[in-house]
């Protein structure tokens, strides 16, 4: 099983390029929905962010309010550092166990793990085979955002300014894909994608 990292800025569309991937038989495994299973309740993430953050954090249900949590956090390199020391780490476990049970399954020929914030150690920690950078212009970015996610122009502008840059990403990157057309010029770029990918495990 080849294990490759797929990454992107917000807004650039990871999870369209990997959902395409799942329709293609790729298993996919995605930090952000193992983010929030690490912070649910009982989770192991739960509770140092409220023992860090408070119980402002909290919502009526005592679930984590992530929009508490990032108000919280956001705009305080301090406070982010502390937020993702005490979730990255959770992260990185879980999404390496699933790694290794679907290599122990035997029928996965690729399996892609979404990073949003990838960086070297990831290629190095996960064994990548290597790195898909799902890219777009940074006003491509924010008019999906704005218009998708409902998301004020600043707000949007700021998540972008506060990632990694293009050139940081592109950096690290095996394969780019290029997103910042159509959702059928996507979908032709992932099937070359995946022609790619496949080449990699030899077997066509």
């Amino acid at each position: 099983m080849r294990v490759v990292g797929l990454t992107g800025g917000i807004g650039s569309g990871k999870s369209a390029v990997s959902a395409l991937l799942a329709a293609h038989g790729a298993a996919v495994v995605d930090a952000d929905e193992i983010a929030r299973e690490v912070v649910a309740p009982g989770g192991p993430a739960y509770e140092p962010l409220v023992a860090r953050f408070g119980p402002g954090i909290l919502a009526e249900d005592g679930t984590i309010d992530r929009p508490a949590l990032a108000a919280a956090a956001f705009g305080d390199p301090a406070a982010v550092a502390d937020l993702n020391a005490i979730t990255h780490p959770a992260i990185g476990l879980v999404m390496a166990e699933r790694l290794v049970a679907l290599a122990a399954r035997g029928d996965v020929a690729v399996a892609v793990a979404v990073i949003p914030l990838l960086a070297r150690r990831h290629v190095e920690g996960l064994g990548l085979a290597a790195v898909v950078v799902v890219d777009c212009p940074t006003e491509v970015a924010v008019e999906r955002l704005v218009r998708l996610r409902g998301m004020p122009e600043a707000d949007a502008r700021a998540r972008l300014a506060a990632q990694a840059s293009r050139q940081e990403r592109l950096a690290l990157a095996d394969y780019v894909v290029d997103n910042s057309g159509s959702p059928e010029e996507l979908a032709a770029r992932v099937d070359a994608l995946w022609a790619w990918l496949r080449g990699l495990e030899g077997d066509g």
